[in-house]
């Protein structure tokens, strides 16, 4: 029988909201000494539209941008309260690769909003997702600036 919370799941796209989910999950996971898997899910570029565009699409280019995303975003937490955190990279859609991610865990945290077109929502597509369609509880960690004050208060606490 599990007791406790054993893993934390967070998605990270290398926006300022990210990080701070980032941070919140490391304090968490640290608080509850759980392990964390840092997930950053890339997609390649739509080129459609483009039909003089014949040539090959050197995968590993993308793949090594997004690695580095990850690998800077994991650098700049201090996760030694952590007992063990795995970055991992996905190729495919983010709401779906989290989800995805999610399952086992007994948490998944996301920024509020990423780096999406709609600067003025609440939610983004992705948060609003996950939200509804993860296998265990989600935390959306609000923008700064954009929490009630007792969500503040309680962020700046973990913060």
């Amino acid at each position: 029988m599990r007791t406790g919370m054993q893993r934390v799941v967070v998605g990270i796209d290398g926006s300022d909201g990210s990080q701070r989910a980032l941070r919140w999950a490391v304090e968490e996971a640290g608080r509850r000494g759980a392990e964390l898997e840092v997930v950053h899910v890339w997609h390649l570029p739509y080129a459609g539209g483009y039909p003089y565009f014949a040539g090959a699409i050197d995968l590993g280019v993308f793949e090594n941008d997004a690695r580095a995303i990850l690998d800077r975003a994991v650098a700049t937490v201090d996760a030694t309260a952590v007992p063990a955190v795995e970055p991992v990279l996905v190729q495919g859609g983010a709401a779906w690769a989290l989800v995805e991610a999610a399952k086992g865990a007994d948490l998944l945290v996301v920024g509020s909003r990423g780096r999406g077109g709609f600067a003025g929502l609440l939610l983004g597509s992705v948060s609003q997702h996950v939200a509804a369609h993860a296998p265990c509880p989600v935390v959306v960690v609000p923008a700064e600036g954009r929490a009630t004050p007792a969500a503040s208060a309680a962020a700046a606490a973990l913060l």
